[in-house]
């Protein structure tokens, strides 16, 4: 009893030393590889933060990292198929070519998706990176038939989303050491079903029970719900599937790593080469109608100011939301949307500046809880990403683990009592799933190798004399 009662005095006189040390858990002494990592980042870099862009060698992407360029703050990577289409891109559009980086990626692989995040690795030198923006998409409308990637799955399917969700998995350990770090995903109206856009034009996105997805989306399986191939409906579902992994992104790591994680709507690029696949009329007169009947046409220029604001703004470095513009897209139609040239203030809309921001409503679909742990499942185990254990911040209070640890020999006792076989009891009787051994001493062992971890006997031996 005397030895027990030593453990205990022992336990708890060391607490406060034990803590003190806490904030050298992750001390690492300094060493010539990382100085030399440090010296060579901050002669790159400097004050600068890291961007990452998939998809600037076009459209939002390309207008995005334009702007980023500009403010003269920010190095950009920017992960393209075409290297030389990017050399041309960039000196037309005057990037600074000291702060823009351009790497190979084609997301039609997850291989490719691997070498590029080698490459990035190997680049940034050790410097965290501060902002991801996960916007590179195919738009194949007008197919009768899916078409497949390298890895056998559609290639809206991977380019869209599987893809992207392979590269966060890679890239945002990285992240967690950045001041302010954020990972946005370029999301779509057609992907909320609880818009006129998304929800009242033919086809709807709808994952169904992800059977398609389940069963590994490989060839000849098209879609996500399993069911045959429709172009529209594969890219409204890519984005459905980005939303979702924003929200579930934010869930799991939020907390933990700091990371801002949101989606974002900038509005309808009508012009963008995203609709090169669609029809030749579609593409004449579908920026017409939207800059004039519905009042949601934005441009490129515009629609890439946005995202970048979502990457600058101090406003955006909120977590869990899907940004959006404007509000009622049908304001202002008619004779004065014409002599406005079609920049009609409205969701999505064109106009309203950085003032119009606003977080956005997100459809039952996006919200969908089992669905997004069913989506996740399935996606983890097609790509192959493997993600750091997800965990919930916990009191870091040292009077909570000696407590925790003497309370489990009343809870023992009082759920032993709760076991016993009574009128109304449907769980299995016994102890299963109960902790062994009893009695004060066992409980002043678990209590004492809490705080210290084991320790040799004859050091508790000398301690009690």
């Amino acid at each position: 009893m005397q030895s027990s009662a030593t453990r205990l005095l022992l336990a708890v006189s060391l607490l406060g030393a034990a803590s003190s040390f806490k904030w050298m858990e992750n001390f690492q002494m300094p060493s010539i590889v990382n100085i030399g990592k440090s010296m060579q980042a901050d002669s790159k870099f400097g004050a600068k933060k890291l961007v990452v862009i998939t998809g600037t060698s076009s459209g939002l992407g390309k207008m995005t990292a334009r702007a980023l360029l500009r403010t003269g703050q920010y190095h950009v990577v920017g992960g393209v198929r075409d290297l030389d289409k990017m050399e041309a891109v960039a000196e037309v559009e005057e990037f600074d070519m000291d702060c823009f980086t351009p790497m190979e990626l084609d997301l039609n692989s997850f291989s490719s998706v691997h070498n590029f995040c080698d490459e990035l690795d190997a680049f940034r030198s050790g410097k965290p990176i501060d902002r991801l923006v996960c916007n590179a998409a195919v738009y194949q409308p007008s197919l009768d038939y899916a078409k497949f990637s390298e890895d056998g799955h559609e290639q809206q399917m991977q380019t869209n989303f599987l893809s992207h969700f392979l590269m966060i998995s890679k890239l945002m350990p990285e992240m967690g050491d950045a001041p302010d770090p954020r990972v946005t995903l370029v999301g779509s109206v057609t992907g909320n079903d609880n818009t006129v856009g998304g929800g009242g034009v033919y086809p709807v996105a709808d994952l169904k029970d992800l059977e398609g997805l389940g069963a590994g989306a490989k060839d000849p399986i098209s879609m996500i719900d399993g069911y045959n191939f429709n172009g529209a409906k594969g890219y409204k579902d890519s984005k459905l599937c980005l939303m979702m992994l924003s929200n579930m992104l934010h869930d799991k790591y939020h907390k933990q790593t700091g990371i801002a994680f949101s989606s974002i709507y900038p509005g309808c690029i009508a012009e963008s080469p995203l609709f090169r696949e669609k029809r030749p009329w579609f593409r004449k007169y579908f920026p017409v109608f939207m800059k004039f009947v519905t009042g949601g046409f934005v441009g490129e220029e515009e629609a890439g100011q946005r995202l970048f604001q979502v990457m600058h703004d101090p406003r955006c470095s909120k977590s869990g939301v899907y940004w959006g513009w404007n509000g009622g897209p049908r304001e202002g139609r008619g004779a004065e949307a014409i002599e406005k040239g079609g920049q009609i203030a409205g969701a999505g809309g064109a106009g309203g500046g950085w003032d119009s921001i606003f977080e956005n409503d997100q459809s039952d679909k996006v919200c969908d809880v089992e669905k997004s742990a069913m989506l996740w499942k399935y996606t983890t185990q097609i790509t192959g990403a493997e993600w750091p254990a997800a965990y919930q911040p916990k009191s870091p209070c040292p009077t909570l683990t000696v407590v925790a640890a003497a309370t489990s020999l009343l809870n023992r006792k009082e759920e032993l009592e709760r076991m016993k076989p009574k009128a109304g009891m449907v769980a299995s009787s016994g102890s299963a799933g109960m902790p062994s051994g009893g009695g004060a001493p066992a409980v002043l062992d678990q209590v004492f190798k809490k705080v210290l971890g084991e320790l040799p006997d004859e050091a508790v031996g000398t301690a009690a004399r």
